[in-house]
């Protein structure tokens, strides 16, 4: 892997910890962060050799940052450690808004500076609004001022709006893309195109949703059983992982943990990482093939589009029960997801509550047309 030089010489770790799906006491409040456990996730991480975190002031229902300053920032020096924080378009409604953001999220943090300090979520819908706010400025001003020491942004789009991001802005340090091995050739995220054209401007490549938000440790049985008969103690996020890690100018890899095991996994095989083999490469064009024809909703669970829904669906539960239904041979437990369901629906709005304003549509990074998804669910689930 590649990596770059941002703190004392030291060089980036190959593995990130996303502070995006962290372990919660109530799965219909995912504010109420388990901060016992995710204190044995850092240590673990971190006795491992790793020390590179990521953050949102939205992540985990704006809990990630508090969590990370009890969790990280008040146990380690500061030198021990690289933080990600980003820019978020739907806390921004005016250039003067962006200055008290980022003072705030330092503050949320515990913090004096950012390693790196992203604009989040850059696409199709919001590049004229993030160049309209000056944002790409201000970014820039941030790092003069000390308060980020290196700049860059997060995108989720088509490779032609990275192509004239890059443009408008070539002294773009490094660029963040999902990358994985069920997206690399998928006509809609894009993921070969648009990592072959950072290449193309000599970006840095972080990459974020290896797993794909679990669906790649979440398999068909025909597809986790070819994995497994070709290695056999290798996990199926191993297999993920070691994909993106493995691709020419990435520099780390970003996994969202939301468990100890999880850690304990993820830094077991990336603290002597080995790229996958051509035969493995094979291997796992044939479970993305495998998994492609039994995915009915290719949904990340980021839950991005649930921050301005008026109705309060959950949305990614939803598709992820509908994609477990669509895809089970097993009756019983199939029914047992439309039980699933109506228990989400006691303290969420349900599918069919839909208003189809298309909030939802707008912030999802995977660009699927929700509106039309949950009248899917709503006519098999209710």
């Amino acid at each position: 892997m590649e990596c770059l030089s941002l703190k004392n010489g030291k060089m980036l770790p190959p593995l990130g910890f996303g502070f995006m799906r962290l372990p919660v006491f109530d799965e219909n409040d995912r504010s109420t962060v388990d901060i016992a456990r995710v204190k044995k996730m850092v240590d673990i991480y971190m006795s491992r050799g790793f020390g590179y975190f990521d953050t949102a002031h939205r992540y985990n229902d704006e809990a990630s940052e508090p969590a990370l300053r009890q969790a990280l920032a008040e146990r380690y020096d500061r030198d021990r450690f690289w933080l990600t924080d980003k820019i978020t378009l739907n806390y921004i409604k005016k250039p003067e808004d962006q200055e008290p953001f980022i003072r705030r999220q330092l503050e949320l943090c515990g913090v004096d500076y950012f390693d790196l300090y992203l604009i989040h979520n850059v696409g199709q819908s919001s590049l004229e609004a993030f160049e309209k706010l000056g944002t790409f400025d201000f970014v820039r001003r941030m790092k003069e001022e000390g308060y980020a020491r290196h700049t860059g942004f997060s995108f989720h789009g088509t490779a032609d709006v990275l192509e004239e991001v890059l443009r408008r802005h070539p002294d773009t340090e490094f660029v963040q893309l999902q990358i994985n091995y069920l997206d690399w050739d998928d006509g809609a995220i894009q993921a070969r195109k648009c990592y072959e054209t950072a290449r193309k401007y000599g970006c840095k490549i972080l990459v974020m949703e290896p797993v794909k938000g679990g669906t790649l440790v979440n398999l068909p049985s025909e597809a986790e059983k070819l994995l497994k008969e070709a290695a056999p103690q290798a996990s199926l996020a191993s297999w993920a992982i070691r994909f993106a890690a493995g691709l020419e100018g990435v520099c780390m890899v970003l996994s969202g943990m939301s468990a100890e095991e999880q850690v304990q996994d993820n830094t077991s095989y990336m603290t002597s990482f080995q790229p996958l083999t051509q035969e493995e490469q094979k291997i796992l064009s044939q479970a993305a093939e495998i998994i492609q024809a039994n995915t009915a909703v290719a949904c990340t669970g980021c839950r991005y589009c649930t921050a301005e829904c008026p109705k309060s669906i959950a949305i990614p539960e939803y598709f992820s029960l509908y994609n477990n239904y669509r895809r089970l041979e097993n009756t019983s437990y199939m029914y047992n997801q439309k039980v699933y369901y109506h228990n989400l629906t006691a303290v969420h709005g349900k599918a069919s509550d839909c208003v189809k304003c298309g909030r939802c549509e707008k912030n999802c990074p995977q660009r699927l047309p929700i509106r039309e998804l949950l009248s899917q669910v709503a006519e098999v689930m209710e």
